[in-house]
């Protein structure tokens, strides 16, 4: 099943095996957690689930979830078990690390990692003479939010493989509205995520209106928003404010390794971004 899997995505180098071996990791881990009840307690969201069930057109690299109701002694732990049965099933061993929380936090977090050589799994020849042996060891950060800025709508998503089960998502517009309180507050100073710019480009031209209720509940939740209240031209201004200020160089060194066609990129300036905006919807 796996060697069909990976082949589905038409790997032509080693990276873009990686990326698909990743992503297959990703989809068997939401399987583990899909049986052992996970989504009756949290939704899944972030670029990993905009990459799997929206379409996004990059790929990402963490699973990232949001309780439903928030539960700060909620424990990532009990679930553990139920994704490595899941691998195992399909003959492949991971392990899984809780991360070790310098400071406190409301993020419960872990580390998946392959242990099995993909070597032991996929034939020689779908990607001739590029040492498939050698793409091992693939970390991937689970992540729950365990007291979340609430005010989110969930749908329920179906996923085909490793077998037929539904994820429960956030809505496309609380999706969107996530993204951009992340593009707007994260605490990167200069090291900026292109991927952010990336998605809201995505979301932009797929015509998602921003629920612009939701974005004002996260701001005010990180601190970076006074108000219950924000309006568009408020938004707006914020989000003028931050493409002058953006260094586009950083924003294109960051995501040049999540897509496949770099040319895309090219017509990334600051103009650009102040003539894309011109198109976002919002919901207010």
């Amino acid at each position: 099943m796996i060697k069909a899997w990976l082949e589905s995505y038409k790997p032509s180098n080693e990276q873009e095996a990686k990326d698909a071996l990743r992503e297959i990791m990703q989809e068997v881990a939401l399987a583990g957690l899909y049986r052992s009840g996970f989504f009756e307690k949290a939704a899944f969201y972030g670029g990993t689930a905009l990459r799997i069930f929206y379409g996004l057109n990059r790929f990402s690299e963490d699973l990232d979830f949001t309780l439903l109701d928030i539960d700060e002694s909620f424990n990532l732990s009990k679930y553990q078990n139920a994704i490595i049965q899941e691998f195992e099933s399909l003959g492949m061993q991971v392990s899984i690390r809780e991360k070790e929380k310098a400071i406190r936090s409301t993020i419960n977090s872990a580390f998946l990692k392959s242990e099995t050589l993909w070597k032991e799994l996929i034939l020689e020849g779908i990607i001739p003479e590029q040492g498939v042996d050698r793409i091992a060891n693939i970390k991937i950060k689970i992540e729950v939010d365990t007291k979340p800025p609430l005010g989110f709508d969930t749908e329920e998503k179906l996923l085909l493989r490793p077998f037929s089960f539904y994820v429960k998502c956030l809505t496309l517009p609380d999706l969107f509205a996530g993204k951009m309180h992340a593009l707007l507050f994260r605490k990167w100073g200069q090291n900026v995520k292109g991927r952010d710019w990336f998605d809201m480009e995505w979301y932009i031209k797929k015509g998602v209106a921003l629920n612009l209720r939701h974005f004002v509940i996260r701001a005010k939740d990180s601190g970076d928003w006074n108000s219950d209240l924000i309006t568009e031209q408020e938004f707006r201004t914020l989000l003028t404010q931050k493409i002058d200020t953006v260094n586009m160089q950083y924003l294109k060194n960051d995501i040049k390794r999540f897509v496949k066609d770099f040319k895309t990129l090219e017509i990334w300036n600051k103009q650009y971004f102040h003539d894309l905006i011109t198109h976002l919807e919002v919901w207010e």
